[in-house]
């Protein structure tokens, strides 16, 4: 198989975003049942890699960390910045999209 920059760069938001929105539902399942959690740093690392659209999602689907204004506001300012970051790179003629 080979894959061009563009596909592994859509491969790596893919599962980072999965990945992000599965935490949400894992640790809240674990908060429900009073298990061991996910600690919020590593939360807030998987939305920093590229899953902040999956962990925002995650969040607001599974009404978990939403009453800590640090997610509900941190989650979709870490995805606006890399929006805006990645608009500025494709902009810049970085990286070709075609």
């Amino acid at each position: 198989m080979n894959l061009n920059v563009k596909e592994i760069i859509i491969l790596y938001l893919a599962v980072i975003n999965f990945c992000g929105f599965a935490s949400m539902f894992i640790d809240k399942r674990r908060a429900i049942r009073r298990a061991w959690r996910i600690p919020e740093k590593m939360l807030f690392l998987i939305a920093f890699a590229g899953g902040s659209l999956g962990s925002t999602i995650g969040m607001f689907t599974f009404r978990h960390k939403t009453k800590h204004w640090y997610f509900r506001f941190g989650m979709p300012l870490i995805f606006a910045l890399q929006i805006i970051t990645a608009c500025y790179i494709i902009g810049s003629g970085r990286i070709e999209i075609m």
